[in-house]
Protein backbone atom coordinates (compact mmCIF):
# COMPACT_ATOMS: atom_id res chain seq x y z
CA UNK A 1 0.00 0.00 0.00
CA UNK A 2 1.57 3.55 -0.85
CA UNK A 3 1.57 5.59 2.02
CA UNK A 4 1.02 9.65 2.30
CA UNK A 5 4.04 11.59 2.67
CA UNK A 6 2.95 12.30 6.46
CA UNK A 7 2.78 8.32 6.95
CA UNK A 8 6.82 7.77 6.16
CA UNK A 9 7.66 9.24 10.23
CA UNK A 10 5.58 6.83 12.26
CA UNK A 11 6.55 7.22 16.10
CA UNK A 12 3.65 4.76 17.01
CA UNK A 13 5.44 2.30 15.19
CA UNK A 14 8.48 2.95 17.08
CA UNK A 15 6.82 3.58 20.61
CA UNK A 16 8.36 0.88 22.74
CA UNK A 17 11.88 2.06 21.99
CA UNK A 18 11.48 5.75 22.28
CA UNK A 19 9.75 4.80 25.80
CA UNK A 20 12.23 2.61 26.46
CA UNK A 21 14.92 5.36 25.85
CA UNK A 22 13.28 7.73 27.89
CA UNK A 23 12.52 5.36 30.58
CA UNK A 24 16.36 4.58 30.68
CA UNK A 25 17.19 8.25 31.04
CA UNK A 26 14.16 9.03 34.28
CA UNK A 27 16.04 6.05 35.82
CA UNK A 28 19.41 7.26 35.84
CA UNK A 29 18.19 10.64 36.58
CA UNK A 30 16.31 8.84 40.38
CA UNK A 31 19.57 6.99 40.61
CA UNK A 32 21.19 10.18 40.37
CA UNK A 33 19.25 12.05 42.65
CA UNK A 34 19.29 8.90 45.54
CA UNK A 35 22.99 8.93 45.54
CA UNK A 36 22.87 12.73 46.25
CA UNK A 37 20.30 12.41 49.00
CA UNK A 38 22.67 9.81 50.31
CA UNK A 39 25.85 11.53 49.67
CA UNK A 40 27.21 12.62 53.06
CA UNK A 41 27.80 16.01 52.31
CA UNK A 42 25.26 17.04 49.78
CA UNK A 43 21.85 15.09 52.09
CA UNK A 44 19.87 16.57 49.27
CA UNK A 45 18.62 15.32 45.61
CA UNK A 46 20.64 18.08 44.12
CA UNK A 47 23.97 19.99 45.62
CA UNK A 48 22.12 22.67 46.48
CA UNK A 49 24.07 26.14 45.79
CA UNK A 50 24.67 29.16 48.64
CA UNK A 51 21.43 31.05 47.29
CA UNK A 52 19.68 28.04 49.24
CA UNK A 53 21.94 26.82 51.76
CA UNK A 54 23.15 30.04 53.29
CA UNK A 55 27.37 30.75 53.27
CA UNK A 56 29.53 33.10 52.52
CA UNK A 57 31.25 32.95 49.21
CA UNK A 58 34.47 34.30 48.53
CA UNK A 59 35.55 35.16 44.90
CA UNK A 60 39.39 35.68 44.86
CA UNK A 61 40.83 37.24 41.09
CA UNK A 62 44.60 36.13 41.32
CA UNK A 63 47.04 38.37 40.02
CA UNK A 64 49.22 36.25 38.37
CA UNK A 65 52.76 37.72 36.15
CA UNK A 66 52.77 34.42 33.60
CA UNK A 67 50.81 31.29 34.62
CA UNK A 68 48.09 30.69 36.91
CA UNK A 69 47.97 27.26 37.06
CA UNK A 70 50.83 26.36 39.94
CA UNK A 71 47.97 26.40 42.22
CA UNK A 72 45.68 23.48 42.98
CA UNK A 73 42.53 22.14 45.37
CA UNK A 74 44.67 20.78 47.62
CA UNK A 75 46.91 23.13 49.19
CA UNK A 76 43.96 25.46 49.36
CA UNK A 77 42.08 23.10 51.41
CA UNK A 78 45.15 22.23 53.85
CA UNK A 79 45.78 25.71 54.33
CA UNK A 80 42.07 25.85 55.21
CA UNK A 81 42.08 23.09 57.49
CA UNK A 82 45.09 25.13 59.28
CA UNK A 83 43.29 28.30 59.62
CA UNK A 84 42.28 29.40 63.21
CA UNK A 85 39.67 32.46 62.60
CA UNK A 86 38.76 35.05 64.92
CA UNK A 87 35.55 34.85 67.11
CA UNK A 88 32.51 37.14 66.33
CA UNK A 89 31.80 38.44 69.47
CA UNK A 90 30.15 35.79 71.46
CA UNK A 91 29.52 33.82 68.44
CA UNK A 92 32.87 31.09 67.61
CA UNK A 93 34.52 31.17 64.72
CA UNK A 94 33.01 28.37 62.19
CA UNK A 95 35.25 25.58 61.47
CA UNK A 96 36.88 25.91 57.61
CA UNK A 97 37.36 21.89 57.00
CA UNK A 98 34.43 21.44 54.83
CA UNK A 99 34.85 24.76 52.41
CA UNK A 100 34.34 23.79 48.98
CA UNK A 101 37.06 24.95 46.88
CA UNK A 102 37.00 25.78 42.95
CA UNK A 103 39.90 26.94 40.43
CA UNK A 104 38.58 28.81 37.48
CA UNK A 105 40.00 30.35 34.44
CA UNK A 106 43.08 28.38 34.90
CA UNK A 107 43.89 29.39 38.21
CA UNK A 108 43.29 32.92 37.25
CA UNK A 109 40.20 32.94 40.18
CA UNK A 110 39.64 30.67 43.18
CA UNK A 111 36.35 30.28 44.63
CA UNK A 112 35.53 29.58 47.77
CA UNK A 113 31.97 28.53 49.19
CA UNK A 114 32.46 28.51 53.18
CA UNK A 115 29.95 28.34 56.48
CA UNK A 116 28.61 32.07 57.31
CA UNK A 117 31.19 34.65 57.99
CA UNK A 118 31.12 37.94 59.50
CA UNK A 119 33.02 41.09 57.44
CA UNK A 120 35.96 40.51 59.86
CA UNK A 121 36.23 36.63 59.39
CA UNK A 122 36.04 37.08 55.62
CA UNK A 123 39.20 39.64 56.09
CA UNK A 124 41.29 37.83 57.72
CA UNK A 125 41.20 35.08 55.77
CA UNK A 126 41.23 37.12 52.24
CA UNK A 127 44.78 38.41 54.27
CA UNK A 128 45.62 34.68 55.08
CA UNK A 129 45.53 33.23 51.77
CA UNK A 130 47.04 36.20 50.23
CA UNK A 131 50.45 34.68 50.07
CA UNK A 132 48.98 31.59 48.99
CA UNK A 133 47.96 33.09 46.08
CA UNK A 134 50.68 34.98 45.07
CA UNK A 135 48.91 38.03 44.89
CA UNK A 136 45.47 39.37 44.58
CA UNK A 137 44.31 42.05 41.42
CA UNK A 138 43.08 45.33 42.84
CA UNK A 139 39.45 45.36 43.30
CA UNK A 140 39.46 41.19 43.04
CA UNK A 141 37.89 40.24 45.90
CA UNK A 142 33.93 39.74 45.93
CA UNK A 143 32.38 38.78 49.18
CA UNK A 144 28.49 37.27 49.18
CA UNK A 145 26.85 36.14 52.35
CA UNK A 146 23.07 34.54 52.74
CA UNK A 147 21.88 34.14 55.77
CA UNK A 148 20.37 30.45 56.44
CA UNK A 149 16.81 31.97 56.78
CA UNK A 150 16.64 33.50 53.42
CA UNK A 151 18.30 30.55 52.15
CA UNK A 152 15.32 28.40 53.19
CA UNK A 153 12.93 30.86 52.27
CA UNK A 154 13.96 30.89 48.49
CA UNK A 155 14.06 27.09 48.12
CA UNK A 156 10.26 26.99 49.40
CA UNK A 157 9.34 29.56 47.15
CA UNK A 158 10.99 28.14 44.14
CA UNK A 159 9.23 24.96 45.26
CA UNK A 160 6.20 26.49 45.68
CA UNK A 161 6.28 28.48 41.89
CA UNK A 162 7.14 25.15 40.47
CA UNK A 163 3.87 23.50 41.52
CA UNK A 164 1.85 26.66 41.04
CA UNK A 165 3.02 26.44 37.41
CA UNK A 166 2.41 23.25 37.10
CA UNK A 167 -1.48 23.30 38.35
CA UNK A 168 -1.99 26.62 35.89
CA UNK A 169 -0.83 24.17 32.83
CA UNK A 170 -2.94 21.61 33.94
CA UNK A 171 -5.98 23.79 34.32
CA UNK A 172 -5.42 25.71 31.29
CA UNK A 173 -4.99 22.52 28.94
CA UNK A 174 -8.25 20.88 31.00
CA UNK A 175 -10.40 23.53 29.55
CA UNK A 176 -9.23 24.07 26.51
CA UNK A 177 -8.56 20.43 25.58
CA UNK A 178 -9.55 17.84 27.44
CA UNK A 179 -8.61 16.05 30.58
CA UNK A 180 -6.20 13.31 28.60
CA UNK A 181 -4.45 16.29 27.14
CA UNK A 182 -3.84 17.76 30.30
CA UNK A 183 -2.49 14.64 31.74
CA UNK A 184 0.06 13.66 28.77
CA UNK A 185 1.25 17.45 29.32
CA UNK A 186 2.26 16.94 32.97
CA UNK A 187 3.54 13.98 32.28
CA UNK A 188 5.59 15.34 29.51
CA UNK A 189 6.97 18.36 32.14
CA UNK A 190 7.49 16.28 34.76
CA UNK A 191 9.45 13.81 32.22
CA UNK A 192 11.27 16.93 30.92
CA UNK A 193 11.91 18.68 35.06
CA UNK A 194 13.01 15.19 35.87
CA UNK A 195 15.52 14.40 33.42
CA UNK A 196 17.09 18.04 33.98
CA UNK A 197 17.23 17.92 37.58
CA UNK A 198 19.29 14.05 37.07
CA UNK A 199 21.66 15.24 35.02
CA UNK A 200 22.55 18.07 37.40
CA UNK A 201 22.36 15.62 40.19
CA UNK A 202 25.18 13.72 38.29
CA UNK A 203 26.70 16.72 38.10
CA UNK A 204 26.90 17.22 41.29
CA UNK A 205 28.62 14.22 42.05
CA UNK A 206 30.96 14.44 39.67
CA UNK A 207 31.90 17.81 38.98
CA UNK A 208 30.27 19.48 42.31
CA UNK A 209 28.31 21.66 40.76
CA UNK A 210 25.79 23.88 41.95
CA UNK A 211 22.03 24.80 41.90
CA UNK A 212 21.16 28.00 42.41
CA UNK A 213 17.93 30.61 42.19
CA UNK A 214 19.10 31.00 38.32
CA UNK A 215 18.56 26.84 37.91
CA UNK A 216 14.91 27.37 39.71
CA UNK A 217 14.50 30.03 36.39
CA UNK A 218 15.48 28.06 34.03
CA UNK A 219 13.15 24.85 34.98
CA UNK A 220 9.92 27.33 35.02
CA UNK A 221 11.24 28.32 31.49
CA UNK A 222 11.76 24.50 30.53
CA UNK A 223 7.94 24.06 31.89
CA UNK A 224 6.59 26.89 29.77
CA UNK A 225 8.81 26.16 26.67
CA UNK A 226 7.79 22.03 26.83
CA UNK A 227 4.18 22.43 27.56
CA UNK A 228 4.18 25.16 24.22
CA UNK A 229 5.40 22.64 21.93
CA UNK A 230 3.39 19.65 23.37
CA UNK A 231 0.15 22.12 22.73
CA UNK A 232 0.81 23.02 19.40
CA UNK A 233 1.05 18.54 18.72
CA UNK A 234 -2.15 18.27 20.31
CA UNK A 235 -3.77 21.07 18.60
CA UNK A 236 -2.75 19.48 14.84
CA UNK A 237 -4.22 16.28 16.40
CA UNK A 238 -7.43 17.62 17.14
CA UNK A 239 -7.34 18.82 13.29
CA UNK A 240 -6.18 15.38 11.98
CA UNK A 241 -8.79 14.14 13.85
CA UNK A 242 -11.31 15.80 12.15
CA UNK A 243 -9.61 15.50 8.73
CA UNK A 244 -8.95 12.12 8.87
CA UNK A 245 -12.19 10.09 10.62
CA UNK A 246 -11.37 7.00 8.60
CA UNK A 247 -8.11 6.23 10.02
CA UNK A 248 -7.35 5.13 13.86
CA UNK A 249 -6.09 7.55 16.37
CA UNK A 250 -2.50 6.02 15.70
CA UNK A 251 -2.16 7.21 12.24
CA UNK A 252 -3.85 10.89 13.49
CA UNK A 253 -1.16 11.17 15.78
CA UNK A 254 1.21 10.31 13.60
CA UNK A 255 0.25 12.51 10.62
CA UNK A 256 0.31 15.50 13.56
CA UNK A 257 3.48 14.86 14.23
CA UNK A 258 4.60 14.84 10.77
CA UNK A 259 3.26 18.09 10.19
CA UNK A 260 4.88 19.71 13.01
CA UNK A 261 7.88 18.12 13.02
CA UNK A 262 10.06 20.52 11.07
CA UNK A 263 8.63 23.36 12.91
CA UNK A 264 9.22 21.82 16.04
CA UNK A 265 13.09 20.97 15.01
CA UNK A 266 13.57 24.57 13.54
CA UNK A 267 12.02 26.29 16.78
CA UNK A 268 14.64 24.23 19.22
CA UNK A 269 17.35 24.65 17.37
CA UNK A 270 17.36 28.06 16.81
CA UNK A 271 16.34 28.73 20.65
CA UNK A 272 19.62 26.12 21.48
CA UNK A 273 22.24 28.95 19.05
CA UNK A 274 21.94 31.42 21.71
CA UNK A 275 22.38 28.80 24.60
CA UNK A 276 25.38 27.26 22.90
CA UNK A 277 26.96 30.79 22.70
CA UNK A 278 26.34 31.37 26.46
CA UNK A 279 27.90 28.12 27.46
CA UNK A 280 31.38 28.66 25.87
CA UNK A 281 31.36 32.43 26.35
CA UNK A 282 28.84 33.83 28.99
CA UNK A 283 31.26 32.69 31.73
CA UNK A 284 31.16 31.05 35.15
CA UNK A 285 27.98 32.80 36.36
CA UNK A 286 25.59 32.14 33.08
CA UNK A 287 26.99 28.42 33.09
CA UNK A 288 24.44 26.84 34.99
CA UNK A 289 21.23 28.54 33.88
CA UNK A 290 22.44 28.13 29.88
CA UNK A 291 23.28 24.01 30.88
CA UNK A 292 19.73 23.74 32.15
CA UNK A 293 18.30 25.54 29.62
CA UNK A 294 19.82 23.58 27.15
CA UNK A 295 19.21 20.10 28.74
CA UNK A 296 16.02 20.89 29.30
CA UNK A 297 14.57 22.30 25.60
CA UNK A 298 16.46 19.47 24.22
CA UNK A 299 14.46 17.18 26.27
CA UNK A 300 11.44 18.77 25.73
CA UNK A 301 11.58 18.79 22.04
CA UNK A 302 11.92 15.12 22.41
CA UNK A 303 9.01 14.15 24.75
CA UNK A 304 7.00 16.64 22.70
CA UNK A 305 7.37 14.68 19.44
CA UNK A 306 8.11 10.92 20.93
CA UNK A 307 6.53 10.84 23.93
CA UNK A 308 3.31 12.75 23.80
CA UNK A 309 1.82 11.33 20.35
CA UNK A 310 2.90 8.10 21.48
CA UNK A 311 1.15 8.05 24.80
CA UNK A 312 -2.37 9.14 23.36
CA UNK A 313 -3.80 6.16 21.92
CA UNK A 314 -3.15 4.36 24.79
CA UNK A 315 -4.38 6.60 27.02
CA UNK A 316 -7.51 7.30 25.05
CA UNK A 317 -8.25 3.59 24.77
CA UNK A 318 -8.37 3.56 28.45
Amino acid sequence: MDLPGWARFRVNRRRRSLWGLSAAALLLSVLGMVLCWLNPVIKAPLRLGLDFTGGTQLQIVRQCTSDCSGLTVSQLQDRLNQLTLPDDGPQRAPSLAAAAVQLLDQGKTVLLRLPTLSPAQSQALSADLKPLLGGIAEGGISIDTIGPTLGVQLLQTSLVSLLVSFIGIALYISVRYDRIYAVLALLCLAHDVLITCGVFAWLGLVQAIEVNSLFAVALLTIAGYSVNDTVVIFDRIREKRAQLKELPLTEQADAAVQATLTRSLYTSITTLLPLLAILLFGGQSLFSLALALTIGITVGSWSSIAIAPTLLPVFSRR
